[in-house]
């Protein structure tokens, strides 16, 4: 039962997830009216895929949750200060490139996930925190460990595997932003791999994504100046899916 289950995972994961996620994000950069439901199904969509994996874990004989990373991890202090580094590091950059007038590379590609309003940041807060921890419980807990116990294939092999469906997953992004995606993904891989836990992958993850969505994008050129919105009736797309602006008065505001 748990390998037909995790069959139909990584599936839906190649191939399903992938070609509905560029649906619904190009249905979205299309139609900002969609921007709560399209969110609010993803972030069920997320927490759904992990509570399936999860399930895999429960019914297979050869998994269990300290097998996949759910434990702490040995060195506490170790962790608070790469995830205290890491958020300095990150805010560093973004006031760098905001003072260099600089846009963050890749922003772009996800353009249409940037929120403009401040029930529109809770919701991408809400993906944030869901993206990191069900992507990290997925992609690299369940898959890394079901792909060794089922293909009975080596660590690095069930990595790569696992790596090339979560950077599939970002389909939606464009070439660049899975680019950007696979670099990531190797780096939280490798970090899983040398603290033996999830955890903080899972912090690191939930950092990079708010600070893509709501950080950035609030340190960006211009990000003092009134903000705008983007016309969907006079939208020009770029090969990494980025729009043309129309400017106009807008409320004050701020797949991962």
């Amino acid at each position: 039962m748990s390998v037909v289950l995790f069959a139909l995972l990584v599936i839906h994961l190649a191939v399903v997830s992938p070609l509905l996620g560029r649906r619904t994000y190009t249905a979205l950069r299309e139609n900002r009216s969609l921007y709560t439901r399209m969110n609010l199904a993803w972030i069920a969509e997320l927490w759904a895929i992990a509570l399936v994996a999860l399930a895999i874990v429960g019914l297979s004989p050869d998994l269990d949750v300290t097998g996949i990373g759910l434990v702490p991890a040995e060195d506490l202090s170790t962790v608070l200060g790469m995830v205290v580094g890491a958020a300095v590091v990150a805010v560093g950059v973004g006031l760098v490139l905001r003072f260099k007038k600089v846009t963050m590379p890749g922003q772009a590609a996800f353009e249409a996930l940037i929120p403009r309003t401040a029930s529109e940041r809770w919701l991408a807060l809400g993906l944030a925190i869901s993206a990191g921890v069900c992507e990290e419980i997925v992609y690299r807990g369940v898959l890394i460990s079901g792909f060794m116990s089922i293909l009975d294939v080596p660590r690095p092999v069930a990595a790569g595997l696992a790596l090339a469906v979560f950077v599939l997953g970002h389909l939606y992004q464009g070439w660049r932003g899975m680019t950007m995606v696979g670099l990531a993904g190797f780096s939280l891989t490798m970090l899983y791999f040398s603290t033996g836990s999830l955890i903080l992958p899972i912090i690191l993850h939930i950092l990079v994504d708010v600070r893509s969505l709501l950080v950035t994008p609030w340190l960006a050129p211009g990000a003092d100046k009134p903000e705008t919105r983007t016309s969907p009736d006079s939208l020009e797309y770029g090969e990494a899916g980025a729009a043309a602006d129309v400017t106009e008065p807008a409320p004050t505001a701020a797949r991962a």
